[in-house]
């Protein structure tokens, strides 16, 4: 495939950004979105010729116009990853928290993806590219509503590998589950196994161009969904 096109919605920081990086050295025409402007822009201006760049916030949860424009300006689209999310510890339910994740990570998240699915239906091919996180296999203590919000998308994530699959061989849609990254993202007191964020992005667009189902990030992170899974609740409550 000579023309290759991504669209990366999240890419001014942490793993989008890093991806949006990995892509363009790579000999992609690379798409990004954001809310900062000025971020979006330091990408832009390493590669003029590449990138072209979209600002919006996906709280808005109608983004569908910007994403057809950016597709124009873009020439095309084979390739689009969801990586925008938020995800702050809110272990008093404090509201602004909790609205703010549930916009972001639900809302904007399910707008993003229903129109890229939209999208590569109606071609019959594509790779559709979900980061969700190994926070999706439970509910957790400390940010129940980032959690929730992390098994939404890998639900959603499943359902549309299935539909897809009915669709064509060649449209795929894969979501990542990954553990701790080095980003700003990763505030626990309880960090283990930190994946750099250059390791995390190259093993996502590895996953991607595999077309996985599933991948976690990185790999031994599949022991750890496991025992989220399996572990029985009176020992996880005290660990949790």
């Amino acid at each position: 495939m000579t023309n290759r096109h991504v669209i990366i919605i999240g890419a001014s920081s942490g793993i989008g950004r890093k991806m949006a990086e990995q892509y363009l050295e790579k000999g992609y025409r690379v798409g990004i979105t954001g809310r900062r402007m000025e971020l979006l822009e330091e990408i832009k201006n390493q590669y003029p010729a590449s990138v072209e760049l979209a600002c919006y916030d996906v709280r808005n949860g109608n983004n569908d116009q910007e994403l057809e424009e950016l597709v124009h300006r873009l020439g095309g689209l084979d390739t689009l990853v969801i990586s925008a999310g938020t995800g702050e510890p809110s272990s008093d339910l404090e509201w602004r928290i909790d609205k703010e994740t549930v916009d972001t990570n639900v809302t904007g998240f399910i707008q993003a993806a229903n129109w890229a699915y939209r999208y590569f239906a109606s071609k019959k091919e594509g790779r559709l590219a979900i980061i969700s996180s190994v926070a999706a296999n439970r509910g957790g203590l400390h940010a129940p509503v980032y959690n929730a919000s992390k098994a939404f998308q890998s639900s959603y994530a499943y359902g549309l590998a299935l539909k897809a699959g009915r669709i064509s061989q060649d449209f795929s849609v894969t979501c990542i589950e990954p553990g701790f990254v080095a980003t700003k993202m990763a505030k626990s007191d309880k960090l283990f196994w930190v994946v750099p964020v250059d390791k995390a992005a190259r093993q996502i667009i590895q996953a991607i161009e595999k077309r996985r189902r599933k991948a976690y990030i990185s790999h031994r992170w599949r022991l750890v969904a496991f025992v989220l899974r399996h572990i029985p609740h009176w020992l996880y409550k005290r660990v949790g």
